[in-house]
């Protein structure tokens, strides 16, 4: 991986639809992490083109394939430590006490961040299937020394687009 800066592309909730809009927006990426509800080992396979992935369960992952990831990953990448988990909610940890710098989920759907405790939250947002009036979308990490800083792409999945997806089920 090179050093700085070094680009993670983050993506949560693609439930088995791996949408080519998604593949473009983190193809640049250094690492990629997916904070779960993935859907199918084939979602991972076909991350693992663009670059390395870290992924956890989420709660609608079943099965064998799902059964060999874990319900939390800490990764350090350039020096920042970096807490993965589907459900921010049912975190046991004290991110600022364990010296987390950056959580990273999913679960809700819904694109966000700030920072609590001087520890940045990121929810990617959900790239797969439509939820209610939620836009579709993935982030970016992008960290240079110590500095992170995040992106988010709303993908624009028209119809048409919808029909070129692949379904991963």
């Amino acid at each position: 991986m090179k050093r700085s800066p070094i680009r993670v592309g983050l993506i949560s909730d693609t439930h088995g639809l791996l949408r080519p809009e998604a593949l473009a927006a983190l193809a640049d990426s250094d690492l990629l992490v997916h904070a779960g509800d993935i859907g199918g080992a084939a979602i991972l396979t076909r991350l693992s083109t663009i670059a390395r992935v870290t992924a956890v369960r989420g709660n609608n992952d079943h099965g064998a394939w799902a059964d060999a990831l874990r319900d939390i990953e800490q990764i350090d990448v350039g020096g920042v430590r970096i807490f993965v988990i589907h459900d921010v909610n049912a975190m046991a940890v004290d991110p600022a006490a364990a010296g987390i710098d950056v959580v990273v989920s999913g679960h809700s759907h819904r694109p966000a961040s700030g920072r609590r405790a001087g520890v940045l939250y990121v929810n990617p947002g959900s790239a797969g299937p439509r939820r209610f009036r939620l836009p579709i979308s993935v982030a970016t990490l992008t960290i240079d020394a110590s500095r992170v800083d995040v992106g988010f792409a709303t993908l624009d999945v028209a119809a048409a687009t919808t029909r070129n997806a692949v379904r991963h089920d």
